[in-house]
């Protein structure tokens, strides 16, 4: 499958991501003054892609890339986790030691924004080629806090070969026929799992556009809702594959990437990245040829598929260094020498329109479907817009896990959900 030029940047400016979202008081953006040329030309990058095997050697060759043409400029590059690094980039802004420029999750931009300390980088941004949704990725609040790296969104991912093995003939399009094709995977055996779907705290914020697909808002007049129809037919769908044994406890993103890897699942969750990840560390040299994006099975034929809104930005933190930090965050988000190879060697697409429309990008065909079926369909998640989101979606996970082990049912669980995560944001 191959799509036009201007379907596959259509398909990133339809995504909604600062769209609906409800408002709350905007921080107070550390100005521009730091991006005015201090003579600093000694700064970090602070990143988790120096902890991760298939973005770390292209990191490296993009840095070395970059102070090879610039002389003077060093760069460090202090990294951490993913999984602990919100907390470790939170504690050093709030003992003054981060410094330069920082990647950043979208979903954690609300709240390194409240901390005061990032700059308001519209200066740099302003007449630059960035995809207009691309660029709402680095926004709070009206406030461009940050330059956008890479966009997409979380979806389904399929084993194609595994679902031709058990007699599935065509992606399932409705929540009935990717239940039909679970069951089915189901009777191969041999230790598979139909679905690896989210079911460990730390990953159950998947549940979200699930909830969306049943229905459910999440959030209405700056008021979560989740309780309400769709929210828990939602709940109660998931945990009945969970009953049945389509879905797996103790499952997490990583175990995900894992089962995919080894071949023992038909269906996972991810973001466009993730394709470089399993395919790298799978005994399956083919596996990647199998691998195949679907949108997300809709409850009705005609909904429009729901899926959470995935991407990076480069942040610049206030202090020495930080117009130096500024330009080197534009470059390797805006030069196709940098962007083009980005992709190439991790599959993450650029998000200047120039980088979207280079050949290298248009003809992947894993990156145009995702985004034609995936990325053009991607929301913010609605907890994003608060400080207090990671508070939000843990209440939300510890609720939903408690529905899948029995401890509570689906009602009763969703309600406290909703009344503990208003009592957050009050």
């Amino acid at each position: 499958m191959s799509i036009s030029r201007r379907t596959f940047l259509g398909a990133l400016g339809l995504s909604t991501l600062a769209a609906c979202a409800p408002s709350t008081q905007a921080p107070t953006p550390a100005g521009t003054d730091g991006l005015k040329d201090d003579g600093v030309r000694e700064f970090p990058f602070t990143s988790w892609s120096f902890n991760e095997a298939v973005t770390k050697q292209p990191m490296q060759d993009a840095i070395g890339t970059y102070t090879a043409a610039n002389a003077g400029v060093k760069i460090t590059t202090p990294s951490y986790p993913y999984n602990d690094y919100l907390n470790q980039v939170l504690l050093q802004v709030q003992g003054g030691q981060l410094k330069g420029v920082v990647q950043l999750d979208v979903a954690w931009l609300a709240t390194l924004a409240a901390t005061g300390k990032l700059l308001d980088v519209r200066s740099v941004a302003g007449g630059l080629d960035y995809a207009p949704a691309a660029l709402a990725l680095g926004q709070s609040n009206g406030v461009q806090y940050g330059l956008p790296w890479t966009f997409a969104g979380i979806g389904l991912i399929a084993n194609t070969e595994l679902l031709t093995r058990a007699g599935v003939t065509g992606l399932p399009k409705t929540v009935a026929e990717f239940e039909a094709a679970l069951t089915a995977v189901k009777g191969l055996g041999g230790g598979i799992v139909p679905w690896a779907g989210m079911t460990k705290v730390d990953q159950l914020k998947d549940i979200i556009p699930w909830m969306w697909a049943f229905g459910s808002p999440i959030v209405r007049d700056n008021r979560i809702v989740i309780g309400d129809d769709g929210s828990v037919e939602a709940l109660s769908w998931y945990k009945k594959l969970y009953d049945q044994k389509l879905i797996a406890p103790d499952v997490n993103r990583v175990d995900a990437r894992a089962l995919m890897s080894q071949g023992r699942t038909a269906f996972y969750e991810d973001a466009i990245g993730g394709k470089a990840t399993v395919a790298k560390s799978s005994p399956d040299k083919d596996l990647a040829a199998k691998m195949t994006p679907l949108a997300r099975p809709v409850r009705n034929a005609g909904d429009k598929p729901r899926h959470l809104a995935w991407g990076q930005v480069i942040a610049v933190i206030n202090g020495a260094g930080a117009a130096a930090a500024a330009t080197f965050a534009k470059t390797i988000t805006t030069d196709k020498s940098y962007t083009i190879d980005w992709f190439t060697k991790t599959g993450l697409p650029p998000t200047t329109n120039a980088g979207l429309a280079d050949a290298a990008v248009r003809n992947d065909t894993f990156a145009t479907q995702f985004t034609a079926q995936i990325g053009a369909n991607s929301s913010a998640s609605p907890f994003w817009v608060y400080p207090q989101f990671s508070q939000m979606e843990k209440v939300l996970a510890e609720e939903v896990q408690s529905i899948l082990i029995g401890k509570k049912q689906v009602k009763e669980a969703l309600t406290s959900a909703r009344d503990r995560m208003n009592d957050l944001i009050k």
